[in-house]
């Protein structure tokens, strides 16, 4: 049978076993009128007064927003917000807008166009967040950190912090959206390094559907309490990219009522793993490059058998990328054997040490192939994964190796797939 699985910008068709599984988001109604939907969501917040209670003339509003490797329609939530701000009595110089793009690069001024739109990016204050530059941060402690952990000080300087962002399944987060917009979207680089380093990424709830009881999202929960006065405003997206529900108000309560949302049309239960797991990572902007590409891996690790076979389905339209620190420790370890042990040694902490524990674990586990029609033979061999250079003759040749019982996951990590107790 034919199965569209999203791939770029434009998705992919494959043929697969008419016995195989196929596991899609639960469809959701998206609202017909978003911004209607936002504006009520912010009147009506949970467990938190609505914003016009919140809003005095003169003070300094802080608004975050996600970068252009996230899904998070800024370009339809912000200026629902920011008019909101302004109908209140809040000015225009008094509203700040921060990209809170963690250790991932800045965002050209052509790409904060895309990602905010051009009244935005010309009209208010738009700054982007360096995690290497120290007169950015501030410390912030708690009794609930492990550590001292430095922040953006834009989230301590303002009078009100509006969180923004968009609710999926995160593959050592639980959850994306929530406090995650503090830390790491907005933390200094070591602190992201401690974060995401192998202690607590290795954890065994440090996985996808759990939070509480998550080290590394508990961590992230302490940050992000550390800053007052914030609001939150997340939504979750159906696949076309509409928004499904807005889930405004208190950091934690809010995110947790979305993140049940999201649990809800997003989580299956299976009675064995499977031979094959075919897997995207969602489309585009998602499968922007390689290291964004481990979380589709690590959401069919979850479902396929110790030694059975993944095939990922990702465009990588930026490569691994090449010039990154991931392409870096990958080619540092020059082999699946030399990813292993190379995950091991002292010095393996630092930029995107996470994404490559990640992916040696899941290659540890089960064989992982790549589709990626415009990767390059050296890029393949860089990436330290099995070289599919036509899809549609190695599904039968991989079921023939690994087994008859296939799984298909067409929007890969927005599934999250768990064996039965």
């Amino acid at each position: 049978m034919q199965i569209k699985v999203d791939y770029g910008r434009h998705g992919i068709t494959i043929d697969a076993p008419k016995e195989a599984d196929i596991f899609t988001v639960r469809e959701v109604p998206a609202f017909q009128d978003e911004a209607r939907a936002i504006q009520e969501a912010l009147y009506n917040p949970i467990y938190h007064a609505p914003i016009n209670q919140l809003l005095r003339p003169g003070m300094r509003v802080l608004i975050t927003h996600s970068d252009i490797t996230r899904a998070t329609p800024n370009d339809r939530l912000l200026p629902v917000i920011i008019h909101e701000l302004l109908k209140h009595g809040i000015e225009k110089n008094d509203i700040t807008l921060i990209n809170a793009v963690g250790t991932h690069r800045p965002q050209t001024r052509q790409e904060l166009i895309t990602l905010l739109g051009e009244e935005i990016v010309t009209n208010f204050r738009c700054l982007q967040h360096d995690a290497y530059d120290n007169s950015q941060l501030v410390q912030v402690e708690s009794a609930d950190l492990h550590c001292a952990v430095m922040v953006n000080r834009q989230l301590l300087e303002a009078d009100l912090v509006i969180l923004t962002g968009f609710i999926e399944p995160h593959f050592f987060a639980g959850y994306s959206g929530g406090p995650k917009a503090v830390h790491t979207g907005l933390a200094g680089a070591e602190s992201i390094f401690k974060n995401h380093g192998a202690e607590l990424v290795s954890h065994p709830n440090a996985t996808f559907n759990k939070t509480f009881g998550n080290p590394l999202w508990e961590e992230m929960k302490a940050t992000a309490e550390c800053v007052e006065n914030t609001f939150l405003v997340n939504v979750t997206l159906n696949r076309d990219n509409r928004i499904t529900g807005v889930f405004a108000g208190d950091l934690t309560k809010a995110h947790q009522a979305g993140c049940q949302f999201v649990q809800d049309t997003s989580l299956f239960t299976i009675s064995e793993p499977y031979d094959l797991v075919i897997t995207s990572n969602s489309g585009y902007p998602l499968d922007q490059n390689l290291y964004q590409c481990v979380k589709g891996m690590a959401a069919a690790k979850k479902a396929v058998r110790k030694g059975g076979g993944i095939l990922l389905l990702a465009a990588c339209e930026e490569g691994l990328p090449e010039q990154s620190a991931y392409a870096e420790w990958l080619r540092k370890a020059g082999s699946r054997q030399g990813l292993q042990a190379l995950i091991t040694q002292p010095d393996f902490f630092g930029q995107d040490a996470w994404q490559v524990l990640i992916q040696a674990q899941v290659q540890a586990h089960a064989d992982v192939y790549l589709y990626s029609e415009g990767f390059t033979d050296a890029q393949y061999k860089n990436s330290l994964l099995s070289a599919c250079k036509d899809v549609y003759q190695a599904i039968p040749k991989l079921i023939q190796h690994y087994g008859s019982r296939v799984c298909v996951l067409p929007q890969g990590p927005l599934t999250i797939l768990e064996l039965a107790d």
